[in-house]
């Protein structure tokens, strides 16, 4: 089984995709803080606490999320394009082996964007703050908002890797992914915030502090996310036992 993981992982850093999508969320993470900073100096030139500032500016890491998910889903959805699934599927001995190689695989890509992200986020309050009077305020909830941050980029690349593994066209869940994340919990939320806050992307933003306040409580979104990846996972292990593969 550690050959078979070992070769998942592999395949994940195989090539430069992954490369590509990583850069692309630093940026935006450091696009969103540095247009947030300076929303907060135009609104108050002279700062005061920057307790919440350091918070908020941690919290925009969360986009790593999507990176994560999208590198997942790539290594997961590049075999049934080329056709090389059903390969993978005879030397692993079998489909359930090969399911749960890949999910380890991804929940330790997860891993590694979450600590790349982590130190990053970590670093970004005196790196946007460096050359102010005021300096950051670290406090236990910015140490909650981080952990939360990296929990959910970890989460992310297993959900990413589960919506792979069931449409298994890339471009298509690369669509259902971006579409789901930007559009349907956001505008789910908006309209009808009982059913919203249960959606997966949603219950994500509470455990990393969205702010929102229609989210639900930290401990009921472990809960949720808890539930959509345990209902994900049986649901495509499901389908990917059973599933003629190409």
């Amino acid at each position: 089984m550690r050959d078979l993981i070992g070769a998942e992982w592999r395949k994940i850093w195989t090539g430069r995709a992954w490369w590509g999508v990583a850069a692309a969320a630093v940026l935006m993470c450091v696009m969103a803080d540095a247009g947030f900073l300076q929303q907060e100096l135009a609104r108050t030139p002279e700062l005061g606490s920057t307790r919440e500032i350091t918070s908020t500016l941690v919290q925009g890491w969360f986009m790593v999320e999507l990176a994560a998910a999208v590198v997942a889903m790539l290594a997961v959805t590049r075999e049934f394009g080329n056709g090389a699934i059903s390969r993978s599927v005879l030397l692993s001995g079998g489909r359930g082996r090969l399911f749960a190689a890949k999910l380890i695989a991804v929940a330790g890509c997860g891993s590694v964007f979450a600590l790349g992200a982590g130190v990053l986020a970590a670093a970004s309050p005196w790196v946007f703050l460096a050359g102010r009077a005021q300096e950051p305020e670290w406090t236990a909830t910015t140490t909650w908002t981080l952990l939360g941050v990296m929990l959910v980029i970890v989460v992310g690349a297993v959900w990413g890797a589960l919506l792979g593994l069931l449409i298994r066209q890339q471009v298509a869940a690369i669509l259902v992914l971006l579409i789901s994340t930007w559009l349907v919990g956001e505008g789910l939320l908006r309209l009808i915030p009982e059913i919203g806050r249960f959606t997966i992307d949603e219950a994500m933003a509470s455990v990393y502090r969205g702010g929102n306040d229609h989210l639900l409580s930290i401990p009921w979104a472990l809960v949720v996310l808890a539930v959509w990846i345990g209902a994900g996972t049986i649901a495509t292990r499901t389908l990917f036992l059973r599933r003629d593969l190409p």
